[in-house]
């Protein structure tokens, strides 16, 4: 699966499963854009991403922003002279937390950053890649938008809506050559798990539920990520792809 003369942006590609999956996409010849709104972060990505003789070009912005998205995709699409794949990754957890504890202003920012920036991602990116006659739109969901979880609201309700936008992208864009899919990622191994924990909820008690034994890696999203964006899923579009580990059967 090789991605050489191809531009990708990865968001929320200052650690975890973005990280992983921007140096993935780089090893196999893929110019990458590194965009966290994290500026140190971003930097550093791209900097392991050069030692490993890739190209990589590293981008603080907010993707819940309007104008940070639109300048994010300008820059890229000015430096690298193209837009081929949109990988919309970042996202933000929320703890465990009955539905009637929920504060309002924590509603939203999952809401943003988690499904408003994947809509900001593809209205932004769809012109160049409409203008090129190809493009790929990857999503980063979650299994907990397929199966609720105790106590996840506004995370469950901010995937569901990402796979269904997925969906309705995927069949909208498709007369453009433009393929739209979602990978649903189990419980990972990652920074951001420990925010699941509390309440009825554990990192041991989150692993002893799937069957495969174990938390998601990394690595095992950033494999299904790459297949997702290659042109080996080339008939693949509107896909939610769970890796989940049996967790959903």
């Amino acid at each position: 699966m090789g991605f050489h003369d191809r531009v990708v942006i990865v968001t929320g590609a200052g650690s975890g499963m973005g990280r992983t999956t921007a140096r993935r996409f780089a090893d196999r010849g893929a110019s990458v854009a590194v965009v966290d709104i994290d500026d140190e972060s971003a930097a550093e990505t791209a900097r392991r991403i050069r030692s490993d003789s890739g190209d990589a070009l590293a981008i603080a912005a907010d993707v819940s922003d309007a104008r940070d998205v639109e300048r994010t995709i300008e820059k890229v699409v000015d430096d690298f002279g193209r837009l081929d794949i949109l990988h919309n990754n970042a996202g933000i957890s929320q703890r465990s937390t009955p539905v009637e504890d929920i504060e309002e202003e924590t509603w939203n920012r999952v809401l943003d950053v988690n499904l408003k920036s994947a809509f900001l991602g593809a209205k932004y990116a769809v012109p160049y890649m409409k203008e090129q006659g190809s493009g790929v739109i990857l999503n980063t969901a979650s299994t907990a938008g397929i199966r609720p979880r105790t106590g996840l609201s506004a995370y469950a309700a901010s995937k569901g809506g990402m796979i269904t936008l997925t969906k309705q992208l995927a069949y909208e864009l498709a007369e453009h050559d433009i393929r739209v899919n979602a990978v649903c990622p189990v419980a990972t191994d990652t920074a951001m798990l420990p925010e699941f924990a509390g309440g009825d909820l554990s990192i041991e008690g989150i692993a002893s539920t799937i069957p495969l034994g174990r938390l998601a890696r990394p690595d095992d999203i950033a494999s299904a990520a790459v297949f997702l964006a290659s042109e080996d899923a080339a008939m693949v579009t509107g896909t939610a792809l769970e890796v989940d580990g049996g967790r959903d059967i």
